[in-house]
């Protein structure tokens, strides 16, 4: 048994955000990349099979052997599984119910929504319909940038002025389309709690690297 967690990620995926928080922790992982999104390599993305029937990004080995899926789950999990990291409000902090309440947000009303933007045909077989499915569903994300960025009063981050996970999920969600010009339209308030995330020096040479 290794001591190690194995996180199937892919570059530019959503497992780009567990590779943040994976490296602000300082936990021992090792990252094996399944692009499950790219039609010129089908079968990289078989490799995360053994770990998530759904055969999507991310999901995170265990040393124990014990396997987790959700990118929010994930990043929730390691922020209590390494307190000593201060990225996520404990339980009894005044902002732990809205940190819980956006996470879950940025996870089902927007980061959802790739999965029938990446491939209409999931939903819509005839491809007349595609372009306008797709242009439908980026307004939808959009629009939902919109409504949180109402909702929430950020300091230096989103939920004040520390550094949490969400602010690690917004990061790396809102550089999916319709991209980051667009979410600082809508989404102005967290725009510069995303630009210094962007700037963080523990971070720069991973947004350079998996997210160029």
């Amino acid at each position: 048994m290794t001591d190690r967690m194995l996180l199937y990620s892919a570059k530019g995926s959503g497992g780009v955000a567990v590779e943040a928080a994976l490296t602000l922790i300082g936990a021992p992982h090792e990252v094996t990349d399944s692009y499950t999104f790219n039609p010129a390599t089908p079968e990289s993305g078989d490799k995360v099979l053994v770990a998530n029937p759904m055969r999507q990004v991310p999901a995170l080995a265990l040393p124990s052997g014990e396997v987790l899926t959700e990118s929010a789950a994930i990043l929730i999990w390691l922020a209590e599984a390494h307190p000593e990291a201060n990225l996520a409000p404990r339980p009894g902090d005044p902002t732990r119910g809205q940190f819980l309440r956006w996470m879950s947000f940025v996870s089902s009303a927007i980061y959802s929504l790739y999965w029938v933007k990446d491939d209409p045909s999931r939903l819509v077989p005839d491809p007349a319909g595609h372009a306008a499915l797709v242009e439908r569903t980026l307004e939808r994300i959009a629009w939902c940038w919109g409504v949180m960025d109402a909702q929430v009063s950020p300091g230096q981050y989103i939920l004040g002025d520390q550094l949490t996970v969400l602010d690690l999920y917004v990061n790396v969600v809102s550089r999916f389309r319709p991209r980051r010009m667009r979410f600082y339209k809508e989404a102005p308030k967290m725009a510069e709690a995303v630009k210094r995330v962007d700037a963080d020096p523990r971070l720069a040479p991973l947004w350079a690297e998996r997210m160029a």
